[in-house]
């Protein structure tokens, strides 16, 4: 699942790189440039979404409503994230995982792009979210997930038809601050989470949008916000994350082995328009997901 704004130059190499999947969703935000036709052209079967408000949070809540795979996995359509490296998050959750969580700041991983600052506020930001809610995190607000779409509800995103405050704000979670609040909702809920190492990449083409100290603000605002939720109801399990890695997975994570019985078919992975099967999926999969063309599928998978 892909959400853009005028990404005309961007989603064409981030769709051609998308490994064989059953469904590519592409979520528009109302782009004034040709980002929609170029989708028709690159993927013809592709599902074309129009979020229902502005935001990435509500960009993300309308493309997980209308991805129908077992399995969803989130991509930027700018280019920052390697398509190449969607199988290995597929494997993880085949093996056992409810949520393969990206990383850029665990062994195998990188982040390129950005200045020292924005990768040192992400470190600080971590070191904190983890002292609060008792989690493992390496990397809070990256947006490369999967998720086994039983999970989808447990993120509790806004209603895609829900209109705005009196005051025309939108609503909390339809912003910027919908990737670390993804993050700290499956830390602190019974979920089995995996880290996959990943490498974040500059942005193909146009400036980047990222400040660090912005990012680190929504950060502790959604942090503050989840721990005021979390104490307003009984107490969820918040030993979601452990550093062992998890087995056939390279450079992840595991939270929890795999439980008895686990079987690969049992999945079907959203992440691409193309039908076919992600890498490890099994013949009965489904995979919905977006991705990034151009990186070739050796590129971003040093544990590979």
């Amino acid at each position: 699942m892909i959400p853009v704004l005028n990404e005309e130059e961007n989603l064409p190499l981030v769709l051609e790189g998308l490994p064989p999947v059953d469904e590519v969703v592409v979520v528009d935000g109302g782009s004034i440039d040709d980002t929609v036709a170029v989708a028709r052209e690159v993927r013809p079967d592709a599902v074309l979404v129009r979020q229902t408000r502005t935001g990435k949070g509500n960009a993300l809540a309308c493309g997980l409503a209308a991805a129908s795979g077992d399995i969803v996995v989130t991509l930027n359509g700018d280019g920052s994230a390697d398509p190449g490296e969607l199988p290995r998050f597929v494997d993880a959750v085949l093996s056992g995982a409810q949520v393969a969580h990206g990383s850029r700041y665990r062994h195998g991983g990188a982040q390129l792009s950005g200045p020292r600052l924005e990768r040192l506020a992400d470190r600080l930001l971590c070191a904190l979210v983890n002292a609060v809610f008792g989690t493992r995190f390496t990397d809070l607000g990256y947006g490369y997930n999967a998720y086994r779409r039983d999970v989808l509800p447990m993120l509790d995103l806004p209603a895609t038809v829900r209109p705005g405050s009196r005051r025309g704000g939108r609503p909390w979670g339809d912003g910027p601050e919908i990737g670390p609040l993804l993050t700290l909702r499956t830390g602190t809920a019974r979920l089995r989470i995996v880290e996959v190492a990943s490498i974040g990449y500059p942005r193909i083409h146009g400036p980047s949008q990222r400040r660090a100290l912005r990012g680190l603000g929504w950060g502790l605002r959604a942090a503050w916000t989840e721990y005021q939720r979390r104490h307003s109801t009984s107490p969820p399990d918040t030993t979601a994350l452990r550093a062992a890695p998890q087995h056939g997975t390279p450079g992840a994570g595991a939270q929890s082995p795999r439980p008895a019985g686990a079987r690969h078919s049992a999945a079907r992975v959203a992440v691409s328009r193309r039908p076919a099967r992600a890498a490890g999926a099994g013949s009965a999969g489904r995979t919905t997901a977006g991705s990034v063309p151009g990186r070739g599928r050796g590129r971003g998978r040093p544990d590979a």
